[in-house]
């Protein structure tokens, strides 16, 4: 697998590309965002982990005028900016993950396996600002719902509540996950905003469909995928 890392601070860079060349990438090493984009237009990679904040370019812009290129690539984020509009505005341009600075190298080499099943068990959309799992599909740009070609009204909380499951389906995401993602909280067992917003967002994706795509796995989290085996509770 060749990867592509985006990162301005030389010693962070270092490290990384260290860990990941160790577990068995290949890794090729930009330190600005001119040097990243031209990278990513001119070779073909398996992934490329962008910084937000960047010289000469920020990661945004990058995965913008590559996904106007043409590139599929999938792209992680790794960001200072602990802000949720920050982590939606990434999601929303097609990223596929979204790693909060300070991390740990284990946290990030399993988001990093994470997307490679992904993308190997699923075949990539065309247009990446639309998703569809089954016959559920999502659409950044007109942001619409649409289930078996009906529109689904979500709320902006349950858009990006259903955003983030679609973005990384088939993977069990916690409470606390969501929370930071969505709500940009520390999770409190004691709430249950999350477990409410899970039970109205699944009434309006699943309420009527044979075919259940949002599930519970007790004590794990949630994962919206399509299966028969999971408890829908």
């Amino acid at each position: 697998m060749r990867l592509l890392l985006v990162e301005d601070q030389t010693m962070a860079a270092d490290y990384i590309a260290k860990g990941l060349k160790e577990n068995d990438f290949v890794v090729d090493v930009a330190n600005d965002g001119v040097d990243g984009l031209h990278y990513l237009l001119t070779n073909e990679y398996d992934l490329a982990i962008l910084d937000v904040m960047l010289p000469g370019m920020n990661g945004w812009k990058i995965l913008e005028l590559v996904r106007q290129a043409g590139r599929l690539t999938p792209v992680m984020f790794l960001t200072a900016r602990d802000d949720v509009d920050d982590r939606v505005r990434g999601l929303e341009l097609g990223a596929e993950d979204y790693l909060i600075k300070p991390f740990s190298f284990s946290e990030l080499l399993a988001r990093v396996r994470v997307i490679m099943r992904r993308r190997a068990a699923h075949t990539p959309v065309v247009d990446e600002s639309v998703m569809q799992i089954s016959d559920l599909q999502l659409d950044f740009l007109k942001h619409r719902v649409m289930r078996g070609g009906k529109r689904i009204e979500l709320t902006q909380k349950e858009f990006m509540l259903l955003s983030l499951l679609m973005r990384r389906s088939g993977e069990v995401l916690s409470r606390t996950v969501l929370a930071e993602l969505v709500w940009d909280m520390n999770f409190d067992p004691e709430t249950n905003v999350i477990d409410v917003a899970i039970r109205r967002l699944r009434s309006k994706i699943d309420g009527g469909y044979e075919v259940k795509l949002l599930h519970t796995l007790r004590g794990a989290g949630y994962v919206l995928e399509e299966r028969n085996d999971a408890d829908p509770a």
